[in-house]
């Protein structure tokens, strides 16, 4: 491809002198001459020169100005300064202006070997750059953090990966160090112990697990990272290049798994425990009642032994509790409504709860059928009942729904043990006093529980575990302290009839678009996830933690299209928060999202004909059909 040079000179004689010169050098040459700031400025934009000559004054111009526009609009392109006279001082300014080389009029028999030279190096540095972007695309496409730091923790090397996590641009993070961007000095002042170690030692470091703070919504992330020194040929600075592998998921599926191996090594020992304290009982039972039959009604020995009877008795009931948790109980599964096993208990959950607690139910039409046992599920559904009772001591409400629910690969992933596929939920939902994260990681336990001494077993929910474990199902809590608690409960779906599959509407696929969506979350997570997920469709995403925050980003911004919310909230809840920005936009729309569920949620005054809600947990592409569809309504 012929080069490309732009003249800027207005002497004709001149310019013919220096184009013959160029001519000779480089006989493919084009050439285009300017002698004005517009007639330059059209030839960056139009001509696509390779490389500019200029003279140092014209009339209308001057080369300072040329070489201005050129570092401005075409920085790589070299600059060659071509001049009857130039003073010492004059020519150093323009060398540090950014100009190749200057050359007197009266020397250009130089100038031929001057500009090959400038474009062979033109050409190298465009090599240079092709290269150091191919190798920038490649770094970015390595999910892990790959990143070179020198001494003072100055990031020489960052990859894509790196910049997400401090959610700015790669260029952005070159020059910086972590103390510029982190809120955790204890975090920066380890990363730069370690660094500088490695550079010390010449040794490299593997760090197995090693906490890693979001600046932006400090969540902990986990990364597996190597560290080791790095010497470059003809460079004396100091460098570590780090490699860190996300181990975020591996960790949470690691501490499932513990949980789950050490729930069913209490359970093997509690069903153990079960099948020796069932013999026993058998026997204390047995004799008691013979002995019963054999003593004269009017004998005092009598209301002793029914005492042990009714002791025995009670310690049955314990046992089977004891092999529910522990899964050993024997099961008579059939197909099951849990629609029909909700109504036929309502009667008795009402005197079981007392009439200072208001019962709700919410039961989805045209539900699926599940293979379980009906008097299992029945237990299940009266302990989380006498527990969520137990919770609301002044009264409240409690609130039992059933849903058709599919799970996707995403949630599988992220919960140890669960299948991806078509389930049935049913939710037990009060608004009782709540439960910290503590209390949470520890309820399933057996023998574990809240309440004073004499109380409760602390088998309640440990029956439910086993049971709905044993059933082939999955349990899942939300609860915060003060809000309430709600338990979700994920069976199988059993196969459908020919029927009932013509009349089940079919899935939406997931839609994306563009418009903007103004996200209300005060957990982190969850407002990472949901960004995080309708971004990747495409949307514009706005974040906030609080309803101020949300109200004055509606306010900075003229277009919102969505407001997807959770219901309760610091300083103000959802539904508050959609009022307010309603009366500044009547047009948007609005979502709710809730760990409780619909019907659980009422009492907020959210779920209203105007309103759609999103129950949790939700996976991307559940969150995205909601919101799809309700940008469309």
């Amino acid at each position: 491809m012929s080069p490309r040079i732009v003249l800027v000179e207005d002497n004709a004689v001149d310019a013919d002198l220096i184009s013959s010169s160029l001519q000779r050098a480089i006989p493919d040459l084009e050439m285009r001459r300017v002698d004005t700031e517009d007639a330059f400025r059209t030839a960056l934009d139009e001509f696509n020169p390779d490389l500019i000559v200029s003279d140092h004054q014209l009339p209308q111009f001057s080369g300072r100005q040329a070489l201005a526009l050129t570092r401005e609009q075409r920085p790589r392109c070299p600059f060659l300064l071509v001049t009857g006279s130039l003073d010492e001082e004059t020519a150093v300014e323009y060398m540090k202006g950014g100009a190749t080389d200057y050359i007197l009029k009266d020397r250009t028999g130089r100038l031929g070997a001057a500009v090959l030279g400038a474009l062979q190096q033109a050409q190298q540095r465009k090599a240079f750059d092709l290269q150091q972007m191919m190798l920038q695309k490649v770094l970015d496409t390595d999910p892990s953090l790959i990143f070179v730091k020198d001494f003072d923790g100055r990031f020489v090397l960052v990859n894509q990966a790196v910049a997400d996590i401090y959610h700015c641009p790669v260029r952005t993070l070159v020059g910086k160090t972590d103390a510029d961007f982190s809120q955790n000095p204890e975090e920066v002042e380890r990363f730069l112990r370690d660094d500088q170690e490695v550079m010390v030692s010449q040794q490299p470091k593997l760090i197995a697990e090693e906490p890693v703070t979001d600046p932006s919504t400090g969540l902990t992330r986990w990364f597996q990272t190597i560290k080791v020194p790095l010497t470059l040929p003809g460079n004396e600075r100091q460098m570590m290049l780090g490699v860190g592998t996300d181990i975020t998921l591996r960790r949470q599926l690691e501490d499932q798994l513990r949980q789950s191996q050490k729930m069913e090594a209490v359970g093997r020992l509690a069903g153990g425990i079960a099948h020796d304290f069932n013999n026993m009982l058998t026997a204390i039972m047995g004799y008691s009642q013979i002995l019963l039959t054999e003593l004269p009604v009017e004998n005092p020995q009598r209301v002793d032994l029914e005492e042990i009877v009714r002791s025995a008795e009670r310690a049955a009931a314990l046992t089977r509790q004891l092999l529910a948790f522990s899964r050993r109980q024997i099961l008579q599964p059939q197909n099951l409504n849990l629609n029909d096993l909700v109504e036929n208990l309502d009667r008795f959950l009402r005197r079981l709860i007392g009439e200072d607690i208001d019962l709700k139910l919410g039961l989805t039409p045209a539900l699926g059928p599940v293979f379980a046992d009906a008097g299992q599920i029945e237990q299940v559904v009266m302990n989380l009942a006498v527990n969520a009772r137990d919770a609301m001591p002044v009264g409240g409400k409690l609130t039992i729904e059933t849903a058709n629910i599919d799970l996707d690969d995403i949630y599988s992933q992220e919960h140890l043990g669960v299948a991806p596929g078509p389930y049935v939920m049913i939710a037990v939902s009060d608004t009782g006093v709540g439960m910290t994260d503590t209390t949470k990681a520890q309820i399933f336990e057996p023998f574990f529980t809240t309440k004073p001494p004499g109380k409760g077993t602390g088998l309640g929910l440990s029956t439910v575990y086993g049971i709905v474990k044993q059933s082939g199902g999955n349990i899942w809590i939300y609860s915060e302290p003060g809000r309430g608690t709600t338990f979700k409960i994920y069976l199988p779906r059993a196969a459908q009839t020919a029927e009932q599959l013509r009349t089940r509407p079919a899935m939406a696929a997931v839609i994306g678009g563009s418009e903007t969506i103004l996200i209300a979350e005060d957990e982190n997570a969850v407002r990472a996830l949901a960004a995080k997920a309708l971004r990747r469709q495409g949307y514009t995403v706005l974040e906030a933690a609080r309803g101020a925050e949300a109200m004055a980003l509606a306010e900075e911004h003229s277009k919102i299209d969505l407001l997807l919310t959770d219901v309760v909230m610091p300083e103000y809840s959802g539904s508050e928060l959609a009022r307010q920005l309603l009366k500044l936009r009547p047009a948007i729309r609005v979502l709710f999202m809730s760990g409780y569920t619909d019907e659980a949620v009422i009492h907020h005054g959210v779920l209203t004909s105007n309103f759609a809600f999103l129950q949790k947990p939700f996976t991307p592409d559940i969150l995205a059909r909601k919101v799809r569809v309700v940008l469309d309504t």
